[in-house]
């Protein structure tokens, strides 16, 4: 087992020093390291990318860098973060401290203490990481093979990181195959996941968005208690999809994280707002899908180069080389720290 290169963000409106402290951590501490230029875009980066630690100025135009640690520590409570300035005052550095920074630098950065600094935090939080207790997870689809093709990777990523997984699907998608035999293939794709699987027997194509879905998905939700759920989104062309992803937000009412995934079917309003990376657990999605040999001839969307293809371009948003988008309906807790820094096969 090996850990995977730590990501840092460093964000400074001085081009000069964001790119000095950028190659001193990327040539000397092996990291992966992306630039903003100030808080807005640092947000944004920071919530798509989830790096392992944020090193940023303080004296910065518009949303300043003691701002911008309050931002992340509201969206990011784990994420580790280190503030610069070239104004050595103990004002700056007790300022730094009451926004929860976790270390202040001052400018010149001594490029062995910088070293240090993000190695020994980046250290620091991938063992928090490891400690933390398990997310209890509930992937909510219509169809065998629903949520494999929407988030099987987000998936294999929870497995990864010894979360508690369990897969309800609200029919046995009798229209798209042999019952029995789609049967089998999911309960071999929880296998592999590890996951708990939930069958139920509502008609496929007929399945209700109001009382029977919704108890359904009540009952699974108080025997589970999960603290993430994923489920269609209600852009989508097919029936029984719109109507499961209804029924999952009225049942979830009551969940702090919902989330809605893409399916094949999916329209042109589907506006997702997190994007996971899945780089490094796309090749057992890909594993997941082929479960489902059923419909693997007869279904495009199934065709690893198309699955492969479509993760990529989504990584347009997320970074990465693979992503799996989602649409936020709730979000009380992070989705990506539970497998976004984890060790990986070496």
């Amino acid at each position: 087992m090996t850990e995977t290169a730590a990501r840092v963000l460093v964000v400074d409106d001085d081009p000069d020093v964001a790119l000095l402290v950028a190659t001193v951590l990327e040539r000397r501490a092996g990291c992966i390291v992306d630039i903003a230029a100030d808080g807005p875009s640092a947000i944004e980066r920071a919530c798509a990318q989830q790096p392992d630690l944020v090193v940023t100025d303080i004296e910065m135009p518009g949303l300043n860098g003691l701002d911008l640690v309050k931002e992340l520590r509201r969206r990011m409570p784990c994420v580790s973060v280190v503030v610069m300035t070239a104004h050595v005052s103990v004002d700056y550095a007790v300022s730094a401290l009451r926004v929860q920074a976790d270390e202040f630098l001052t400018k010149p950065i001594d490029n062995a203490h910088l070293i240090e600094t993000v190695q020994r935090l980046v250290a620091e939080k991938r063992r928090r990481d490891r400690q933390r207790a398990p997310k209890r997870v509930l992937a909510v689809g219509a169809h065998p093979d629903d949520v494999e093709i929407g988030v099987g990777g987000t998936l294999a990523a929870h497995a990864h990181a010894d979360d508690e997984i369990t897969i309800l699907t609200l029919s046995r998608g009798a229209r798209g195959g042999d019952a029995d035999s789609r049967q089998h293939e999911s309960l071999a794709a929880a296998e592999m996941l590890g996951a708990r699987l939930f069958l139920k027997d509502l008609i496929d194509t007929e399945i209700p968005n109001g009382g029977p879905s919704v108890r359904l998905i009540e009952e699974v939700v108080a025997e589970v208690r999960p603290t993430i759920v994923y489920t269609h989104s209600s852009h989508d062309r097919h029936q029984d999809h719109r109507a499961v992803s209804e029924a999952t937000i009225a049942a979830t009412r009551r969940i702090g994280t919902v989330a809605c995934y893409q399916s094949p079917s999916a329209t042109i309003e589907y506006r997702p707002t997190r994007f996971t990376r899945i780089e490094r657990f796309l090749e057992r999605k890909l594993e997941l899908l082929e479960c489902f040999g059923t419909q693997t001839a007869s279904r495009d969307y199934l065709d690893p180069e198309f699955v492969t293809a479509t993760a990529r371009y989504w990584s347009r948003f997320g970074g990465g080389t693979a992503v799996e988008p989602l649409e936020m309906v709730r979000e009380s807790e992070d989705i990506v720290s539970s497998y976004e820094h984890l060790r990986v096969e070496s």
